[in-house]
């Protein structure tokens, strides 16, 4: 049964917006605020995410100990993450024990104590994080793919960030950057599930209602500039990935770029998958996806491969890519519109799901589009529609390509731009 979200924002600017979920016993509730990675100057690097790692360890009122009993002793459990446009701090409940979660992400948010010694642990863990990362092919490549993308700019940084930065934050820096970031008109208030407005409305003004209204800056535009980033390493796969700049998610082409991203490389029926893992035996891992920011988005296609398959590979990707403005069909499309409808109207049965929905659909539009409305936008993609898009992305000749392993045997970006407007 669908129901139809309630909106209500404070007079400073802070957001609230449910949906209650008839029959669901669960609810999830979160603050999601507007500030990210792409916020952070080139020294702080990596504080966002260091800031989400301290909501955790402590407020004036609750220990790190007392913040996670007090969310298990009813069951539910509470998460964070950082993006590069949004942080966001949420939990999962029971219905009855929606004030509770409430109250304890208010705290998390708007009393965090940053203790010195919490700060040195925590700097300790991330920086195992960032080792982490680094020592995983898979995951520090789209690292590299995203700073060749955006070169010296915010929205191309790590979202951990680098060891010299995060080695040296103090609490002098945490608490300016919540300062100058958090005010409560980029924060959205979601809750999903067994919720009542009215009750939750009543606690965010009791909680938020006190913060000062401020102005929010924007983010430096993003600039999708070709380049390479290529690293030899013995390692038993050479790891690809290949970026092409496509719309972001307020253009009207973002779901056409979707749908192709999907169409592409989104599945084991794709064209990348079948061609070149299923015939060709090439890889083991192979897909495409696309990303949106609010000036910008990418269409990333990763593979793992062998050192001696990686030219291959590259080359066949690319001829792919540059077929589909030609011959991509009525079929293929089809099946990526079901796979992305699917996916938007079972993410729908989760309360988890809808509270970021909500969120996510009022910090990019400023209201919450019907899922009527979304499922037509996704049906009134065409085939013509995507074929011309992926011949924009194929003639234009503006990519970014990271690569790293046994890599000596792989094209460069020129090769790869030259085969693909041929």
């Amino acid at each position: 049964m669908m129901t139809t979200p309630r909106l209500t924002t404070l007079s400073n600017g802070l957001r609230i917006v449910t949906e209650t979920m008839p029959g669901v016993a669960s609810a999830a509730i979160g603050v999601w605020v507007d500030v990210g990675a792409r916020h952070e100057r080139a020294e702080e690097n990596g504080i966002a995410h260091f800031l989400e790692h301290m909501a955790f360890k402590g407020t004036a009122r609750r220990s790190a100990l007392e913040i996670a009993e007090e969310i298990e002793d009813v069951g539910g459990h509470i998460n964070a993450y950082t993006s590069r446009e949004m942080t966001a701090y949420y939990a999962r409940v029971l219905g009855p024990d929606v004030p509770l979660a409430l109250d304890i992400i208010a705290d998390i948010v708007l009393h965090s104590a940053f203790e010195p010694r919490e700060i040195e642990v925590e700097r300790g863990v991330i920086l195992q994080e960032i080792g982490q990362s680094h020592d995983t092919p898979d995951d520090i490549i789209f690292d590299w793919l995203q700073e060749v993308s955006y070169p010296g700019q915010a929205i191309g940084r790590p979202i951990l960030g680098g060891p010299e930065q995060v080695g040296g934050f103090s609490r002098d820096h945490l608490t300016g950057f919540v300062a100058r970031q958090y005010g409560p008109a980029r924060m959205i208030l979601a809750a999903a599930g067994a919720v009542d407005h009215a009750a939750i409305v009543a606690q965010v003004e009791a909680a938020f209602g006190g913060l000062a209204a401020q102005p929010a800056s924007a983010p430096e535009p993003a600039r999708f500039t070709p380049g390479e980033r290529r690293r030899s390493k013995r390692l038993e796969q050479a790891h690809v990935a290949l970026a092409f700049e496509t719309p972001g998610y307020r253009d009207p082409l973002v779901h056409t770029a979707q749908v192709f991203a999907t169409a592409l490389g989104g599945g084991m029926s794709s064209r990348l998958f079948q061609k070149l893992r299923e015939e060709r035996g090439l890889c083991y891992t192979i897909f495409a996806q696309g990303a949106a920011y609010a000036d910008t988005g990418t269409l990333t296609i990763y593979a793992g491969t062998g050192g001696t398959e990686v030219g291959q590979l590259l080359h066949l990707t690319v001829d792919e890519l540059r077929r589909a403005a030609e011959d991509m069909s009525e079929a293929e499309v089809a099946r990526a519109r079901a796979q992305m409808k699917a996916g938007l109207l079972m993410g729908l049965e989760s309360p988890s799901a809808r509270a970021e929905r909500l969120a996510r659909h009022l910090s990019i539009w400023g209201r919450i589009p019907d899922v009527a409305e979304q499922v037509a936008e996704i049906e009134a993609v065409t085939t013509s529609a995507v074929r011309d898009h992926a011949g924009a992305l194929a003639s234009g000749g503006r990519a970014a390509l990271a690569l790293y392993g046994p890599v000596s045997r792989a094209p460069g970006l020129a090769t790869l731009t030259r085969r693909l407007a041929a």
